[in-house]
Parts: structure tokens; C-alpha cells; sequence
């Protein structure tokens, strides 16, 4: 039996996307916006079960109003959506400038029932494809127990921080490669790639209170 997976703060960078990882979207999915009316049912994808969704949506609410609140209207811009053929939502995931400052890949969620068909990674490939050379880098911040997908972060030339601090938040990097070995193939986790954080990044992050991404 595998031990419970520790929730820690792991950061991670794309300076150059691999292209060679891009994909398209699978046959009967389709990309669309999140709609104003859509705002709950965004707020809710995060989360597998229905009581972690029913649990955790106030702080989705203090997230949005302190994150997204006076930018609405670019949020719902940019916020994406993958759909399936009955117009469902089923992933979502979208770029955000946080801090005013950095380029930030956000709250990228396939639906239970619908990974590992591909639509995560034609999400990522969707997102990076559209930004330009001065774009990146893009950074994003995971956890541990998410090491399918920073298996797919990897794929796409993302790179682990490895400074002890990012803002406010300790890096729990050195505590996450045991369990990441543990759980990830070995080629992988071989494939893990390391690099420090450059000092304008760490100046941004330091800007606020409020973990923008």
C-alpha cells in the first residue's frame, strides 16, 4: 500500500515548449470560453468528488474574487473550455498574467471520467501554441499527488524550481522526489528536469500576499 500523498507546493517552469509533445484535441471534444453563467460549475472542476466540491467552494470563491474579481472580464477571455459533443464541460485550463507581471498556467483540470484520453495535453498544447516568443516563460504550481500530469508538464519542456521559496510558500521539492520516484515510471521520473528561478520572478511573486498562481 502506497502511504497518503503529502500536499506540498512544487513550482514548475517552460521557458522554450517542446513542440514535438503538442497534440490535438480528440475526435468529439471541441474548445469553447467558460460563459458568466458557467462561473459555479467552474468553480466545482477542480475537485473529483462532490464533497470536496461542496467543501471547498467558498475558498474557489475568495480565489476568484481576489484573483480574477476586477479583471472579469478578461478572465472569462481567456478561461477555457473543452466540451464534449452534448456541450458539457469537461477540462479547462487557461494562462493568466499574475502579478500583472508573469505568465502562469491555471487551474488546467480534465474531468475524472474523461483522462487519459488526451485532452489535457491538447489543452497545454492550445495555450502554448498561441503565445509568442516573449511570452515565456510560463510557470505553474502543482503538487505531488498530481504526477500524471507533471509527468505531461515535463513532456512539454517544464522544469522544476528549485529555490527553497517561491513568495510566500515554502518549495516543497526536496520532500516530493521520493514520493515522484516513487509513483512515476522510472523513465519518467528520469526525465525530470531542475533549474533555479530567475531573481525577476522571485520580485513578482514577493508582490502580493496572495498567491496568484
Amino acid at each position: 500500500m502506497y502511504e497518503e500523498i503529502p500536499d506540498l507546493n512544487l513550482f514548475m517552469v517552460c521557458e522554450v515548449p517542446k513542440k514535438e509533445a503538442y497534440a490535438c484535441l480528440p475526435e468529439g471534444y471541441y474548445f469553447d470560453l467558460c460563459r458568466r453563467d458557467e462561473l459555479d460549475l467552474w468553480k466545482r472542476m477542480p475537485f473529483d468528488e462532490e464533497e470536496q466540491a461542496e467543501a471547498f467552494f467558498g475558498y474557489m470563491t475568495d480565489y476568484f474574487q481576489k484573483v480574477y474579481g476586477e479583471k472579469e472580464d478578461l478572465f472569462y477571455s481567456q478561461c477555457l473550455f473543452v466540451r464534449d459533443s452534448e456541450g458539457n464541460p469537461v477540462g479547462t485550463g487557461f494562462i493568466w498574467k499574475s502579478y500583472g507581471k508573469i505568465n502562469t498556467l491555471h487551474w488546467l483540470k480534465v474531468k475524472k471520467g474523461c483522462e487519459g484520453s488526451g485532452i489535457g495535453r491538447a489543452v497545454i498544447t492550445k495555450l502554448l501554441s498561441e503565445l509568442g516568443a516573449n511570452d515565456f516563460p510560463v510557470y505553474l504550481h502543482t503538487q505531488p499527488s498530481s504526477y500524471r500530469a507533471i509527468k505531461l508538464y515535463t513532456d512539454f519542456g517544464f522544469a522544476f524550481l528549485t529555490d527553497k521559496r517561491i513568495g510566500y510558500r515554502e518549495n516543497g521539492l526536496e520532500e516530493s522526489l521520493p514520493v515522484l520516484m516513487r509513483y512515476m515510471p522510472e523513465e519518467d521520473y528520469k526525465r525530470l528536469r531542475f533549474r533555479s528561478a530567475p531573481e525577476s520572478f522571485l520580485e513578482a511573486v514577493l508582490s502580493s500576499g496572495i498567491n496568484e498562481f
